[in-house]
């Protein structure tokens, strides 16, 4: 009896080892509107836990649930996760990831309690549950957290890259070209950037129907990056007033770039305020043990 557990155990230990070792190989693409496929990286956690996620779904679908699953809809369309993951899968994950971990969290906070010593153990003793509780917590922020970085990511990307396209466009519109097929060349010619698979979605909109101030307005709402918002607002507006797109495109790049100085002229000043934790309690330490160290044991060993 007892050999056929262990060989059970061993081969469901073989099973779960042959599952992971196949999603960790498996490659998460992102299709563009031109359908060409965009790498887009998942956590290993993730993937061998999105097959459990339809098991919530009918959960997350209630009306209870209907600010929670848009909010997440919103930020994974706004991050470029978008046929990827879904606002219910995330979810579902935020319940997944604290349910599977929770238990090696707590195994792992037992073991370190019983092994601590003297008054250390009996106060990690005392705040074990707490302990429970802070593991769980951070377990369950986990997928919200992952998802905020990649956002944020993705919109320093554009950041960087809008004074660049910026210029490529006035420079063709101001040489004859029109807006649209300025718009295209760019693209076309321009390395596929967070802001390139944005403006590939918006020529693909206008080529299936839809006004150019529409496909603008929907990336403004898709992307809410707050200078793409304050760039393709102007456009929209000059585009509604018939004012010179080349005009408006030079003074657009220009507050652009304006602002991406100003904004590394306040990180330039913030880094001393920033440098001055790690100097007080990592460096100067280290330089003071160093420098007085010797001294202090000479103090000692002559008896002051």
């Amino acid at each position: 009896m007892i050999t056929l557990i262990s060989i059970g155990y061993a081969l469901s230990a073989a099973g779960l080892t042959w599952y992971g070792a196949t999603t960790a190989r498996e490659v998460t693409y992102a299709t563009l509107a031109d359908g060409r496929l965009q790498e887009r990286p998942v956590p290993l956690l993730f993937r061998l836990l999105l097959p459990l996620a339809p098991n919530l779904g009918p959960l997350f679908r209630t009306k209870a649930f209907i600010r929670s699953r848009q909010k997440a809809d919103k930020t994974i369309v706004s991050a470029g996760y978008d046929g990827i993951i879904s606002g219910e899968e995330l979810l579902a994950l935020r319940v997944l990831v604290p349910l599977f971990l929770g238990p090696i969290w707590c195994g792992m906070i037992t073991v370190f309690v019983s092994y601590a010593p003297g008054r250390f153990g009996i106060a990690l003793t005392n705040n074990q549950n707490l302990l429970f509780a802070f593991g769980f917590l951070l377990l369950y922020m986990f997928p919200s957290s992952w998802l905020r970085d990649v956002l944020r990511k993705r919109h320093r990307s554009i950041q960087h890259a809008l004074p660049f396209v910026l210029d490529l466009l006035t420079l063709s519109v101001e040489a004859g070209m029109d807006f649209m097929s300025a718009l295209q060349r760019t693209v076309a010619r321009g390395k596929v950037t967070a802001l390139g698979e944005e403006m590939l979605r918006v020529i693909r909109q206008i080529q299936l129907g839809k006004t150019r101030r529409e496909a603008m307005r929907d990336m403004i709402s898709r992307v809410d990056q707050p200078d793409l918002t304050v760039v393709m607002s102007a456009m929209v507006q000059a585009d509604e007033l018939g004012v010179s797109m080349g005009s408006i495109l030079r003074i657009q790049a220009e507050q652009v770039r304006r602002k991406r100085f100003e904004n590394a002229e306040r990180m330039a000043n913030e880094a001393p305020v920033k440098l001055l934790g790690p100097l007080i309690f990592f460096i100067f330490p280290a330089v003071f043990l160093i420098l007085l160290g010797p001294v202090i044991m000479q103090m000692m060993k002559v008896g002051f």
